[in-house]
């Protein structure tokens, strides 16, 4: 491990192309496991989580465009019961603007979904009301992601 943790760094640097996103993980979970190997532990969980959050992007980013498809029968359970959960506990910290961003993207499915209840409506909003406050109580007012999150309450809103 000694000697190959520098050959992996190398590695991870000279793989920071454009699209390489999946070369750059596997690399880095290298990494990350020769750390934990050399018993650089602390190291290693920094480097995990931030590969765990990029995947929790990418399954953002599917849940996104399900939902530009209209699909929001399948984006309500990826958000709710993989990603949301899995973002909490890894992140630890739920004011972090990914769990932020998905919590809004539920709230957006369970909205914008013609086959959704009043319910789910009122989730929508109880969980936007909830990611505006944070949004508020962190960024401030004017923050651009504040003003987004009062848009989608306004938007959910209108669907009750």
């Amino acid at each position: 491990p000694k000697e190959a943790l520098p050959v992996f760094e190398a590695n991870v640097a000279l793989t920071r192309w454009p699209r390489a996103e999946d070369s750059i993980l596997r690399t880095q979970t290298n990494v990350a496991c020769c750390l934990g190997d050399l018993g650089r532990r602390d190291e290693a969980l920094v480097l995990e989580r931030d590969i765990y959050a990029r995947t929790i992007i990418a399954g953002m980013n599917v849940s996104l465009t399900l939902q530009h498809l209209e699909l929001w029968e399948q984006s309500k359970p990826l958000l709710r019961d993989q990603l949301l959960p899995a973002a909490r506990q890894s992140l630890w910290d739920p004011i972090h603007h990914l769990t932020l961003s998905l919590s809004n993207g539920l709230a957006t499915a369970l909205a914008a979904s013609p086959e959704g209840t009043r319910d789910d409506r009122l989730q929508a909003e109880s969980i936007a009301q909830d990611v505006l406050s944070r949004r508020r109580r962190v960024f401030g007012p004017a923050h651009p992601a504040t003003r987004r999150s009062e848009s989608l309450l306004s938007q959910v809103r209108s669907t009750l």
